[in-house]
């Protein structure tokens, strides 16, 4: 989509974030302070998959199928350590996606989300 502007907002939460042209899911979302859970950042652990509910994204980098497969594409997950939003995406982001939710309560907040119990997440 050249020339659209690549944008992500978060379903059920006030949070819509503007990306940089190449920008992948994940590298705006931290950017902007959302700390969304990942492991290796290079599409290899799929720790960082979420869910698309509106929108598309592309892969400029090769995702092997065993760590992202088709029937999870077709189902709308994407890896965000490598997937480049295509114009406007929409994600749903649920509590197990936010790493250190014992520190995060502020970004659960703006997420519109529940914070865990801490005690439940060591």
């Amino acid at each position: 989509m050249a020339g659209t502007e690549a944008r992500i907002v978060v379903l059920g939460a006030d949070v819509a974030l503007d990306c940089r042209p190449g920008e992948t899911v994940l590298a705006a979302l931290h950017r902007h302070g959302h700390a969304v859970r990942a492991g290796c950042r290079r599409g290899g652990c799929g720790i960082c998959k979420l869910h698309i509910v509106e929108g598309s994204v592309d892969y400029t980098h090769a995702v092997a199928p065993t760590v992202l497969t088709d029937d999870e594409r077709a189902d709308g997950v994407c890896l965000t350590c490598r997937a480049v939003p295509e114009g406007k995406v929409v994600l749903e982001v649920r509590p197990e996606d936010v790493s250190r939710p014992h520190a995060l309560a502020t970004l659960y907040a703006s997420l519109g989300l529940a914070a865990p119990d801490p005690a439940a997440t060591r």
